[in-house]
């Protein structure tokens, strides 16, 4: 499968809408966003159960900010709605691959029970004494 580009429009649709989903955040006149580009493409077509989406933070400058993006590219990747990785700068070709292999492993039952955990926690009481 190749790569798709998606938007502030249809971003919450495509991370909600599949398993696992990547997002690579580049913009046109970053060079490492272009080095990336062929090794995020080709990854694409190794992995048929994953969607490879791309979203450029010029057009997207709003969710760019909501999701804390501060340099690219910046790979995040989700599954079952849940951002389960989050990192800045280009990766090459076989930390790509460790990171799909490491989501494709993860125990989804787990990280929901952590998230609705911390959910829970963050009801309760204020955090800002503690470090996360």
């Amino acid at each position: 499968m190749a790569t798709i580009d998606i938007s502030a429009d249809t971003f919450e649709t495509t991370i909600t809408g599949n398993d696992i989903v990547l997002v690579d955040f580049w913009a046109e006149w970053c060079g490492p966003c272009k080095r990336f580009g062929p090794i995020y493409e080709k990854s694409s077509e190794q992995h048929s159960d994953v969607v490879y989406a791309k979203l450029d933070t010029d057009a997207n400058q709003q969710l760019s900010g909501q999701l804390g993006i501060e340099g690219i590219p910046t790979l995040m990747a989700f599954r079952e709605g849940v951002m389960v990785f989050n990192q800045a700068g280009a990766l090459p070709g076989p930390a790509l691959e460790q990171v799909i292999d490491a989501v494709k492993k993860l125990d989804m039952d787990e990280v929901h029970a952590q998230v609705e955990k911390l959910q829970a926690e963050h009801g309760d009481h204020d955090h800002a004494d503690h470090q996360h």
